[in-house]
């Protein structure tokens, strides 16, 4: 498969994935009432965890909800940010600098605001697995551009 081919296939995962993620954020409750009647099927605390969630969620009003489907918008909108990589991979090499590196921040995203507004650090651990598995396929985009850059050169 050419060098092209590949990056173009794995861009279009990470941005189907990336999208998906984020418009989870929307049934919020929808999720929550799901994840409650089903808590028990989870081990040690997290039921305790699933059922605190959804106490808060159930009393969040609406306006403050609103936030999550600013959330959501926004990777969708990030997304958009690999669709020139897509076009022109050489060119916009630079957007998976940039997605490598917010891949790396939420490391410290998860570890300082997470404690601060009382996240269990499992839950930490499961934000951070999210930048974690996605600089992965960033880096094999970043490797075969870079490989591709240099095989058009010659």
């Amino acid at each position: 498969m050419k060098e092209l081919t590949k990056i173009r296939i794995a861009i279009i995962v990470f941005v189907s994935l990336l999208v998906l993620s984020g418009v989870t954020a929307f049934p919020l409750r929808t999720e929550m009432d799901f994840l409650v009647a089903h808590k028990n099927s989870f081990p040690g605390e997290l039921p305790n965890w699933i059922q605190a969630v959804y106490d808060a969620v159930k009393q969040t009003p609406d306006v403050v909800l609103y936030g999550t489907d600013w959330l959501a918008f926004a990777h969708i909108i990030i997304s958009l940010f690999f669709v020139p990589v897509y076009i022109d991979p050489v060119r916009y090499k630079a957007n998976l600098i940039v997605a490598m590196t917010a891949c790396g921040a939420i490391f410290l995203q998860a570890f300082i605001c997470g404690p601060i507004r009382g996240i269990p650090f499992f839950h930490q651990l499961i934000d951070c697995a999210f930048g974690f598995i996605g600089f992965f396929p960033l880096y094999f985009v970043y490797k075969k551009i870079t490989h591709l850059e240099l095989t058009t050169k010659k």
